[in-house]
């Protein structure tokens, strides 16, 4: 059986350190598109900081998909059609706030085309937005500022907090969200059942596809999900280890092409 999608983390992954798409990977992820087989973005990214880089690879063009807020939300890159959506229950936002107040942890969420941040201001704070080229605003009162949808909240701060939070946080919020960091610093509150693997799986159901025929390939925590659903999970050379544990191979570095060297190894 033929891979007939790839499925790709961004950071880490799809771009390089300095969050650039290298020529080898462009042109082999254009090369596998004119064939007609598929490319998706899957990432923790909201959906304004995966677009740039799904107009750059031609999703637009070519019928892609893009999986923003860790799989929170999918999208036919084509139509801009919204595939699945799953809210996160904002019910439980105070009580997420009491818990952070006191710590140095900053809590965010999305707004249009800007970053909400609440509680505190750390060295990760804005970590995302300038990566993802967003503005920032600071907010008092962040669980009544939050009254609109949302999909994700993130957590930023020290990795000995983050790991502490998660620990709490899983057992405080077994069977209402999930838990699970995307970096050491960053930990990712998203509505029960949502990770990486589940929006793969209702994209797949919708192009008739089995997970045999997917490679997906990532290098952080949040990508483990998909590396062990897929057909393929290939885990990046600089993945962290545990990523590599749970992947079926290994890849260069996202510096050395990795993804490209998957793709036209497997795909082309």
């Amino acid at each position: 059986m033929s891979y007939e999608i790839i499925v790709l983390d961004i950071d880490g992954t799809l771009v390089n350190s300095k969050k650039e798409i290298t020529d080898r990977t462009q042109k082999a992820l254009t090369r596998l598109q004119a064939t007609g087989k598929k490319v998706a973005l899957a990432s923790g990214r909201p959906v304004q900081g995966i677009m740039p880089y799904a107009h750059a690879l031609r999703l637009d063009s070519f019928g892609g998909y893009v999986l923003a807020y860790n799989g929170g939300c999918v999208i036919d890159a084509r139509s801009n059609e919204v595939i699945y959506s799953k809210n996160f229950p904002n019910k439980i936002i105070p009580d997420i706030c009491k818990e952070l107040k006191g710590t140095n942890v900053t809590v965010n969420t999305y707004e249009n085309d800007r970053i909400i941040l609440g509680n505190a201001i750390n060295r990760y704070s804005d970590v995302e937005a300038k990566i993802i080229g967003l503005e920032t605003k600071f907010v008092d009162d962040f669980a009544s500022y939050v009254t609109f949808n949302i999909n994700k909240l993130l957590l930023a701060g020290e990795p000995a907090e983050i790991l502490r939070l998660e620990k709490h946080f899983s057992e405080k919020y077994k069977g209402v969200i999930g838990v699970f960091r995307s970096e050491e610093f960053f930990l990712e509150l998203v509505p029960l059942g949502i990770n990486k693997a589940r929006s793969i799986e209702v994209l797949l159901n919708r192009l008739k596809l089995t997970e045999q025929q997917c490679i997906a390939c990532g290098d952080a925590y949040n990508d483990i999900t998909m590396i062990q659903y897929a057909g393929l999970g290939v885990a990046m050379g600089n993945a962290v280890d545990e990523v590599k544990e749970a992947a079926n191979l290994v890849t260069d570095t996202n510096d050395r092409d990795g993804v490209a060297k998957v793709v036209e190894k497997y795909m082309l």
